[in-house]
């Protein structure tokens, strides 16, 4: 057995032990599924419920993932949403996340924080990925219990993370040039590619100025873990422009 798979066993008995019956389906998506886990990849798993948690849970949730996610771990990171059926089928948009765990949160959580449902155009996606990985851990295949997003609303979503993504370039650099570019891919295509397919597509539209930001950004992403991350001030220096190219090929696209 693989180190992920026995870290996803662990979670997937974290999550029954702790909402017990009213877990209706656990699945991998993400690069797991998508392209294959990369060195930096997280583990990505969609909970569906029958009810919302409540904070008891909420809080046992929590504190099972933090020991269990992540490097200090012995592990990947990882990303766990939970989502109530009834919130997505059928579906609406924007829909609604019962409960989020991701170690970008970690200082929140490990100070009482505890996740709340909120409105999160990104499960489009995540519920579009879901339904193409059709990767069950528990429960019946996705399908069973979630319904197909419409294309537009797949659109929305992914404009819709655009501005938060931005304010994140100084700490996050290689995923926000490849989270734009897969945003350009999906948006000009109609198909969510894996992170470094995205780039094959993108740094061939791209102007040749701003290619070898892109073209590293990939390389990291293939080769390195986030702690093994570095940028030369060259390289550092040619990052806002290429994400600016990229925002502007985004906003030339065909509405609709």
């Amino acid at each position: 057995m693989s180190g992920e798979e026995a870290q996803l066993q662990r979670v997937v008995r974290l999550v029954t032990d702790t909402i017990g019956p009213t877990v209706l389906g656990i699945y991998l998506h993400g690069s797991a599924v998508h392209g294959g886990l990369k060195p930096a990849s997280d583990l990505d798993l969609l909970v569906v419920t029958g009810r919302s948690l409540d904070d008891a849970e909420r809080r046992a949730l929590v504190h099972g993932l933090l020991p269990l996610s992540g490097p200090d771990a012995g592990g990947r990171h990882l990303e766990l949403t939970v989502v109530v059926q009834s919130e997505v089928r059928p579906w609406r948009y924007p829909p609604t996340i019962d409960f989020l765990y991701g170690d970008w949160l970690r200082k929140e959580f490990q100070a009482g924080r505890l996740p709340q449902p909120t409105p999160t155009p990104d499960l489009a996606l995540v519920v579009t990925l879901t339904l193409a990985g059709d990767r069950t851990l528990a429960g019946p295949p996705p399908a069973d219990l979630l319904d197909p997003v419409p294309p537009a609303d797949v659109v929305r979503a992914t404009q819709a993370g655009v501005p938060d993504l931005l304010v994140d370039i100084p700490g996050d650099t290689r995923n926000v040039v490849l989270t734009l570019a897969r945003v350009w891919t999906t948006l000009a295509t109609g198909e969510i590619r894996s992170k470094d397919a995205a780039a094959d597509w993108a740094l061939t539209r791209l102007g040749a100025e701003h290619r070898p930001v892109l073209a590293y950004a990939r390389e990291l992403y293939l080769t390195r873990t986030y702690r093994e991350e570095t940028w030369s001030d060259d390289l550092r220096a040619r990052v806002e422009p290429c994400v600016e190219a990229m925002l502007a090929e985004i906003d030339a696209l065909p509405v609709g």
